[in-house]
């Protein structure tokens, strides 16, 4: 018996592998079909089931790239109506492979079709629970999904199916079954998500607040207490999953399309398209194409394109580091952007050797940010940090504007004034810094190194556990 977790750090996401005598099952598989083809080829092993564990938000699933290429059947819980063949199953359903038996248990409460899979190993014992959104190492899943695509649900109702969920068919599982949840710390579905991404059941009875002793409504309470709005992208994410999409190889035939600076520039002129540059930040701010916004690869890509791009039909180009191509088309197209168009042949060097107009953002380190807050005290140090992080500390008389609200508060930003404009340490300062230039905002200036080199630098007063100040 195998079993695989592989987990996707830039979405917090895990999918599963399990194989045995020849049959294996995929559970939760990200957009991108070969990983898991191969590992099966590898094992000699074909691919009997593809188990989803609900319509997900957070992602596109492969699940139909996947079974129109290995003939395997996709498996949901019961209330599933998804647009496609796939198998709608009754509670506690029993599928094989091999010599293990897998139990469907309908979850209801994160959506209505959520639903875990208890895994059973040859000689009938429990030993493994993949239990999707529903239950976290260290949470639950957020509640206020679903109705976002169904009106007559709100989050309270949610909150109370799952309520009933973990304490009619988990909480009497044995305390030694692995848990083996879809998400952990970084994801938008939950909002205390461990870092670990396994534990036994027995242990999360006795650390994950949502399992202690309560009463429904002091559950409801904890559950939707502090819960922000989800990433506009979620719902349009679960609207594909529950329709169908286009194939990944149609989406990066269409995406690895490459030009050259000239037919760069035409197509960008012609079709309105976003420009993303998915360099390093730092380097990002030395020399881009004019107008291009700067969400870096090495950073949490994908959640930060669905937060700020709200158009996810908008045609895309792209610059990134050579080589880099397909895995940005591939990121983008998990979570739901599948209209890139074509991406800058040689990178910005190329660019620069045709010829054409660099743009740039000016940096400014600790001690140079210093000295020009004496030369013009009417500057703004504008803290894009998201409002827990400014609450718990932050530069004394800084203007909290988190990034994730960036779409909604631009009109706060006063042409006229200059922002000094810093985050943790420089990848999301950036992201701000270049939307806002995007959009004629020109008197913008990133801080080099972030909040961390503010504070190190001993040059600021730093404040914490006060309201902030903020433009929202």
């Amino acid at each position: 018996m195998q079993i695989e977790q592989i987990y996707t750090g830039c979405l917090a996401q895990g999918a599963y592998y399990i194989q045995h005598k020849g049959e294996a099952v995929v559970i939760d598989p990200l957009r991108e079909t070969d990983p898991y083809i191969r590992r099966a080829e590898k094992d000699g092993a074909r691919i009997k089931y593809i188990f989803e564990t609900h319509f997900h938000a957070d992602f596109v699933s492969g699940h139909i790239d996947l079974a129109r290429k290995t003939g395997a059947t996709i498996v949901y819980g019961p209330t599933a109506q998804p647009g496609f063949e796939a198998y709608v199953a009754k509670d506690r359903e029993v599928f094989r492979i091999g010599d293990l038996r897998f139990t469907i248990l309908h979850t209801p409460g994160h959506t209505m079709e959520s639903s875990c899979f208890l895994l059973a190993n040859e000689e009938g014992k429990a030993i493994g629970l993949f239990t999707g959104d529903t239950l976290f190492i260290g949470d639950v899943g957020r509640p206020d999904l679903a109705q976002k695509i169904s009106g007559d649900l709100t989050q309270d109702k949610l909150a109370g199916h799952l309520y009933d969920s973990l304490r009619e068919k988990i909480l009497p599982l044995a305390d030694d079954i692995i848990i083996y949840p879809a998400h952990g710390a970084g994801s938008a579905c939950g909002k205390h998500m461990s870092r670990e991404t396994t534990d036994t059941l027995g242990h999360q009875k006795v650390v994950n607040y949502a399992l202690q002793p309560m009463d429904k409504d002091a559950f409801i309470q904890k559950v939707t207490d502090g819960l922000t709005p989800p990433p506009a992208y979620f719902p349009l994410n679960v609207l594909m999953n529950v329709q169908g999409y286009d194939s990944i190889d149609k989406v990066l035939e269409r995406g690895l399309h490459a030009l050259d600076a000239t037919a760069f520039e035409s197509i960008a002129n012609e079709t309105g398209a976003l420009l993303l540059d998915t360099r390093d930040p730092q380097t990002f701010a030395k020399g881009f194409v004019p107008n291009a916004i700067n969400i870096g690869i090495d950073g949490s890509f994908a959640p930060w394109v669905g937060t700020l791009i709200p158009d996810i039909t908008q045609p895309i180009l792209l610059i990134t580091d050579p080589g880099m191509e397909e895995e940005t088309v591939t990121r983008l197209a998990r979570v739901g952007y599948d209209h890139t168009i074509g991406f800058l042949k040689g990178g910005i060097d190329a660019w620069t050797a045709a010829g054409k107009e660099l743009d740039h953002i000016e940096s400014v380190s600790p001690q140079e940010l210093a000295a020009r807050l004496r030369e013009d005290p009417a500057a703004v140090i504008l803290d894009v940090r998201k409002t827990s992080e400014h609450f718990s500390e932050h530069v004394t008389d800084a203007v909290s504007l988190p990034l994730d609200y960036i779409n909604e508060h631009l009109e706060r930003i006063d042409n006229k004034m200059k922002y000094y404009v810093h985050c943790a340490g420089g990848y999301r300062s950036m992201i701000f810094n270049s939307i806002l230039r995007a959009r004629g905002y020109h008197n913008l200036v990133n801080v080099s190194g972030g909040f961390k080199a503010i504070r190190e630098s001993g040059l600021f007063t730093v404040s914490d556990f006060v309201c902030p100040t903020t433009l929202l």
